[in-house]
């Protein structure tokens, strides 16, 4: 008999049964709808419509100048393909921050024109507010701490973050803080894997780790990145399942050749 988590509708609730019962999540990021139709009928639990879109569709070198309309034009491309996924989509940078009224106005503009079953934000005391108020109109709420790259500027690099023990126990009352607030979930980001496995088991709801080791509840990754779509990334916590770069450049090769030696279309390709 297999297992009905597998089989029903993933929802905010399926996370922390999962927890309970020790069954990692698995989380990807997707920003179309071709690809969110593809990981979605491979079973994945999450799916993440990530600010990342900024990089790996956009070409930005950061997260940073992302739109709203921008993640919800991504967002709905998502959802008109998921059947199983949870899906939680990104509050980009300065839909958020320091103002709870437009926090939470960023979060229902998503929900109504996207159908996401969920938000995600980065940040704890300092984004204390705009969480709670969000969760007030009941709009599900995933944390994200230690590596928060909207805040790139600010830590001025993407190296690990909490090594110290005043940011490491200041990520534990964040840790504790978002779950008080009424969070489903947490992203934990390129933190020591020890410290994420302390915070995860003292914690009622899953933390999803991306560089944070295998204590977390569940694991994400970009999917660009899985894919091997980009080849410029190389950090320690990244597997590659594929070497999408190097087999879609040599189709298109091969296309272009078939193309100039009039091998394509051929007899049966045309009517």
């Amino acid at each position: 008999m297999s297992n009905p988590i597998e089989q029903k509708k993933i929802t905010t609730h399926t996370l922390l049964e999962m927890k309970r019962a020790h069954e990692p999540i698995s989380m990807i990021t997707a920003y179309d709808f071709s690809m969110a139709k593809i990981v979605d009928a491979a079973g994945i639990d999450v799916i993440l419509v990530g600010d990342s879109a900024s990089n790996v569709m956009a070409g930005h070198e950061t997260t940073l100048p992302i739109t709203l309309d921008q993640m919800i034009y991504h967002a709905a491309s998502v959802l008109r393909a998921v059947k199983r996924s949870l899906v939680v989509v990104d509050l980009p940078f300065g839909s958020y921050q320091g103002n709870s009224k437009e926090a939470l106005n960023s979060a229902i503009k998503i929900m109504k024109e996207t159908g996401a079953h969920a938000v995600k934000l980065e940040g704890g005391l300092e984004v204390k507010e705009a969480i709670a108020r969000i969760l007030s109109a009941g709009v599900p709420v995933m944390g994200h701490l230690g590596l928060t790259p909207q805040s790139i500027y600010k830590f001025g690099t993407y190296v690990v973050r909490a090594k110290e023990e005043a940011e490491a126990q200041r990520l534990r009352e964040d840790a504790h803080l978002l779950e008080e607030l009424g969070c489903f979930s947490i992203v934990l980001e390129k933190i020591p894997a020890q410290l994420a496995k302390e915070v995860s088991s003292g914690l009622k709801i899953p933390t999803i780790g991306i560089g944070a080791g295998n204590g977390c509840d569940g694991q994400v990754l970009v999917l660009h990145d899985m894919l091997g779509i980009n080849k410029d990334f190389n950090p320690r916590f990244l597997r590659r399942y594929m070497n999408l770069f190097d087999d879609i450049q040599d189709a298109t090769k091969r296309y272009i050749a078939d193309v100039k030696s009039k091998d394509f279309p051929n007899e049966q390709e045309q009517y």
